[in-house]
């Protein structure tokens, strides 16, 4: 794991500890009315007029007011509850970081609440404005990538916030994951050194995906460097399964017959692909290679095994819970990013 030591601020995006919690009475400044005014348009908008309500709508935004839905000391000192927010609740991926994290944080005496945004940044900010309402100590979220609104709201709010699965600059505040860049990288380098030149990339959802794309992206550069046909793409709308990854496998082999290798952009795809070859007669890797990524415990299973980039998910859940915890604790010379790292693991497949 490499840890960053503390960076300097990014302009927008990076909040202080201790900065200025956005109150009632700064909406009520910024609107031009009153304190009560405020909070009539927010608990009884129909007793506000619609010029005002406009006035207060158009604070709240600007100053990523979030109202208080418990009172008194609880609210000031936070609950002992901590939202984490995935894009799914059903991918293996994320399952393993949220065990990582909730061992953590409970052994702690925190609570983790769970919320799925599945892969919609409007839904994750709908989530965001509903659990700050309820004063918890801290929240982990999926990714850098969120709407402007979702980035306000936690950057006025004043307490830690972690954003895991990737790595990167401007982030709210702390950071854990792994360059996605880097990793699509490290399996196009390996296909090219095991000899291959006519290589694809296949994925799903990679619309809304975007650590996936961002996959594709090192791997694309990688070929491009080195002088090959680097926009052989394949992808679908559907979500991950062995099925989909058998159709792309047919679909790239029908489209490109010239293909020597194959870079899924998960293993359950990679999975998919090789029981179709199997089933096909279709020698892996001596007809085509085939290489994913996440390093499930199926890829060990297959036949021929799979080479692919292990990230380890449970231990980013950890590392992501302990960098929250530190902050809530104070220890002030902890890191703002931390490099979970990943793992080229080379079997039969290639």
């Amino acid at each position: 794991m490499t840890i960053a030591t503390e960076k300097s601020d990014t302009p927008g995006r990076r909040r202080h500890r201790g900065e200025h919690r956005v109150t009632i009475e700064d909406v009520a400044r910024q609107a031009g009315v009153a304190p009560i005014t405020v909070s009539r348009a927010l608990n009884t908008p129909d007793k506000v007029s619609l010029k005002f309500r406009k006035r207060i709508d158009l604070a709240v935004e600007t100053l990523g007011y979030v109202p208080n839905l418990i009172a008194g000391g609880l609210a000031s000192a936070g609950i002992r509850m901590i939202p984490v927010i995935v894009p799914s609740l059903s991918i293996l991926t994320y399952i393993e970081v949220i065990h990582g994290i909730q061992q953590t944080l409970e052994a702690s005496g925190y609570q983790v609440l769970l919320g799925s945004t599945d892969f919609n940044l409007e839904r994750e900010t709908a989530l965001v404005d509903s659990v700050l309402g309820y004063s918890p100590s801290g929240v982990i979220l999926t990714g850098l990538k969120h709407s402007d609104r979702t980035i306000r709201r936690l950057q006025s709010w004043g307490r830690p916030v972690v954003e895991m699965m990737e790595l990167g600059e401007g982030g709210i505040d702390m950071n854990v994951g792994v360059d996605n860049t880097q990793v699509g990288a490290t399996m196009a380098r390996h296909l090219l050194e095991r000899g291959y030149r006519r290589i694809a990339y296949l994925g799903t959802g990679m619309t809304h995906d975007y650590r996936a794309m961002q996959r594709y992206e090192g791997h694309h550069q990688i070929l491009r460097e080195a002088g090959v046909e680097s926009e052989r793409l394949f992808q679908h709308d559907e979500p991950s399964s062995y099925d989909i990854g058998r159709q792309l496998f047919l679909e790239a082999r029908e489209a490109c017959p010239e293909l020597e290798a194959l870079h899924f952009a998960n293993d359950n795809l990679a999975a998919g692909a090789i029981l179709e070859a199997n089933r096909r007669g279709i020698r892996v890797p001596e007809d085509i290679a085939i290489g994913g990524y996440l390093g499930l415990s199926l890829s060990e299973h297959l036949t021929p095994r799979l080479t692919t980039v292990a990230v380890p998910r449970f231990e980013m859940g950890v590392a992501a819970a302990r960098l929250l915890l530190m902050r809530l604790e104070e220890q002030a010379s902890i890191a703002t990013q931390l490099d979970i790292g990943h793992q080229l693991m080379v079997r039969e497949s290639t």
